[in-house]
């Protein structure tokens, strides 16, 4: 399945959700998951290095990808209620770009997170070209069609 052929449950869930994993392996060629900010714009998942601190100039994730730039994102919304259970995974190519050689994902990003619009990230720009996407829900719940993070009652 390609990213224009997810049901529209799917396409809220990438909408709505505010974090996803991105999967992609390290300079050792073992598994790395890390937790990001993400937007779906002209076709792609976009995501940015921001000024948060960081270890080292360029972040080992830029690094990482720019030599294998395979990647998997996942989002999910978990509930104990099982019938709310879902998940839309993507795989395919990234590539990394200067701030202002992406505003449509730049302004995907900052009309969905607040920081972003306040202040434009340092950058660079994660494009995600999908080139499959997999997806699954828990039937038979009118639950698992609201993406709302609800907290567990006390």
């Amino acid at each position: 399945m390609t990213l224009e052929q997810l049901p529209g449950w799917a396409l809220d869930l990438l909408a709505g959700e505010r974090v996803a994993r991105l999967g992609f392996v390290d300079e050792n060629d073992l598994p790395r998951v890390l937790p990001v900010t993400f937007a779906l714009a002209g076709g792609a998942i976009w995501s940015a290095i921001d000024d948060k601190p960081k270890r080292t100039p360029e972040p080992a994730r830029v690094r990482m990808l720019r030599r294998r730039p395979e990647a998997a994102l996942c989002v999910d919304v978990y509930s104990d209620d099982w019938d709310a259970l879902a998940w839309v995974q993507l795989l395919g190519t990234v590539e990394w770009l200067p701030i202002e050689g992406g505003s449509e994902g730049l302004e995907a990003l900052a009309a969905k997170y607040a920081p972003y619009a306040e202040r434009t990230p340092p950058g660079p720009l994660m494009r995600l070209a999908v080139e499959r996407a997999y997806c699954w829900r828990a039937s038979g719940s009118p639950r698992a069609r609201t993406f709302r993070h609800t907290p567990p009652s006390s």
